[in-house]
């Protein structure tokens, strides 16, 4: 049964990564960046203090921070357990023609992928956060809410598999990232809810 799931990761992952051209080559390069995305989260910060004030602001953005650290880390203790290699460093997989775009120097360990759980840890979190905001259900919050929800959402998925594109991950390694990723933001988030309900009143 788990040779059969390996087999069937393996070629989903070729069927995937087989699909690039040029221009999407580049796409998926700059999505699997980290730098690049500093802007965003900046963006996100300022957004979120503006929505929920300081004192709500701060302690989403810290359990936000918190959330990509527990998975971070967590990604680390699994690679290691687990000692997947990653698709780059696969001579099948680089036999069957595997396209690599960024290499990978030595051997490495990619199960489960800490960008596809990272990115969606992230979405996750100040998704909540920003629907948390006074006059969510009012227009046009509503439909930014909405329009936020989507492009975030999108942009998690995006940088998960720019991650198969770039040979780095197996399909498989993503959508765990993506699984952990939305368990750990849930917990930290409905822990960070029932602080806001516990804090006394004046």
């Amino acid at each position: 049964m788990i040779d059969a799931l390996v087999q069937l990761d393996r070629a989903w992952t070729l069927a995937i990564n087989s699909l690039h051209t040029p221009f999407t080559d580049s796409m998926w390069v700059f999505f699997s960046g980290k730098t690049v995305w500093i802007p965003l989260y900046v963006l996100v910060v300022v957004l979120l203090i503006w929505r929920l004030g300081w004192k709500k602001g701060l302690v989403m953005i810290l359990t936000t921070a918190l959330c990509i650290l527990c998975v971070d880390q967590f990604a680390n203790l699994i690679k290691n357990a687990v000692a997947r290699p990653r698709p780059g460093c696969d001579p099948e997989m680089l036999a069957a023609g595997l396209h690599v775009l960024i290499p990978t120097k030595s051997l490495a360990y990619g199960f489960f992928s800490a960008h596809a759980g990272n990115a969606m840890a992230f979405a996750v979190c100040s998704l909540k956060a920003v629907r948390m905001g006074r006059n969510a259900e009012q227009r046009p919050w509503k439909g930014l809410c909405s329009a936020y929800s989507i492009l975030i959402v999108i942009w998690a998925l995006m940088v998960g598999f720019s991650r198969i594109f770039v040979a780095k991950h197996f399909l498989g390694d993503v959508l765990t990232g993506f699984i952990v990723g939305l368990i750990f933001a849930e917990i930290l988030c409905a822990i960070s809810r029932l602080c806001f309900r516990s804090r006394p009143r004046p």
